[in-house]
């Protein structure tokens, strides 16, 4: 495709008008990196014209490493046999949890794997517990594979699952376990784990029971350009019918320690592509979170020119992409100073995208 019929292509979405599939996989024919930029960029000015840029403080706890799925590009998982398997003691969930509120945090991401033999009783006396002793801290619980998992091996309805968990004290569900919601592609790199329509299926269900979520995409590994364009295509679609994703959240997949190591680490410049191009396709998704996790500082920082009005989470606790040898952190003044050099005021805000700082209450 030529650079004007590209350029009339974010005109479009810029515009505010719905871009197509095939137009959403035109982008990815545009060389002009900037051109790209500045679209999402005011695509986003757009649609947040507020002068602030908001980041939130939580730690990503990871009960388990214990998971029946085998995923091709996961370093972190073990089974129930291997000698660092593990389930944390609740002793020291309420450490991290306690430590996560001495931080000004609101919220843990509580994420482990497909446990082949904790049932769904463990999990409500889990969210109870720590529901009952931080009554005021959210719990962004699980992923759509992990309750997917617990729907097949309790046997249950899924939809009883997640009323049941809700009920126990579960606040928010993450958006885990998306990676391309294409099935050949989690064909491809994972076994034992949810399809595409069992994962979208959990994320309705509970938008059907009044929660809100969040959505993923991991892209750079066996994916193609336009499979990632259908991965966002069918998130849209869900949001066109629920409403209940509140941020949107893409990275590259990191190779070190899987079973994908051969595969060359995405970099830079397609990271921001591929963000913007997802910013100007997922036109009813409010909120598109930076990864600085995975792309480091200074593209985190810049992804804010790309899209994103959201610099993520202070993130005191990460292992997943920490096993697969990508290892960024960042202070509480580094992410403010990025939002401050970036033109814009830092405000905390929660999983619900509230702001939950003083001068920015709501």
């Amino acid at each position: 495709m030529t650079m004007p019929e590209i350029r009339n292509i974010l005109d479009k979405a810029v515009a505010g008008r719905r871009l197509t599939f095939e137009e959403g996989v035109a982008l990815f024919d545009c060389k002009d990196l900037s051109a790209l930029g500045r679209a999402a960029d005011e695509f986003s000015r757009r649609m947040h014209p507020e002068p602030y840029r908001t980041y939130n403080i939580d730690r990503n706890i990871n009960y388990t490493n214990v998971c029946a799925a085998v995923c091709d590009f996961c370093a972190f998982y073990r089974k129930s046999t291997d000698r660092d398997a593990y389930v944390l003691p609740r002793e020291e969930l309420y450490k991290k949890i306690e430590e996560t509120i001495a931080l000004g945090g609101d919220q843990a991401l509580l994420q482990g794997g497909n446990h082949p033999t904790l049932k769904l009783e463990w999990y409500e006396d889990l969210l109870r517990d720590l529901k009952k002793r931080y009554p005021k801290f959210n719990l962004h619980a699980f992923s759509a594979p992990e309750i997917w998992h617990f729907h097949k091996l309790n046997k249950l309805p899924l939809r009883e699952v997640l009323q049941r968990l809700k009920d126990a004290g579960m606040g928010s569900l993450p958006g885990g376990g998306g990676e391309i919601l294409v099935d050949r592609v989690r064909k491809a790199i994972t076994v034992n784990k949810c399809l595409t329509d069992e994962w979208l299926e959990v994320h309705r269900v509970w938008h059907q029971l009044g929660g809100r979520s969040t959505c993923t995409m991991m892209f750079g590994h066996v994916e193609t350009l336009s499979e990632r364009i259908e991965s966002l295509e069918r998130l849209r679609r869900l949001q066109d019918e629920t409403g209940g994703f509140t941020a949107f959240i893409c990275w590259t997949f990191q190779p070190n320690n899987t079973a994908l190591s051969h595969i060359p680490p995405t970099g830079a410049f397609e990271y921001l592509r591929t963000q913007a191009i997802a910013r100007l396709y997922l036109d009813n998704i409010s909120n598109i979170q930076s990864s600085w996790v995975t792309q480091g500082l200074k593209v985190g920082q810049l992804a804010l020119f790309f899209g994103a009005n959201d610099m993520g989470s202070l993130m005191i606790e990460e292992n997943v992409v920490a096993s697969a040898g990508t290892v960024h952190y960042l202070t509480l003044d580094q992410i403010k100073n990025a939002i401050r050099e970036a033109g814009y005021v830092p405000r905390q805000r929660n999983v619900f995208y509230q702001c939950v700082d003083e001068e920015c209450a709501v």
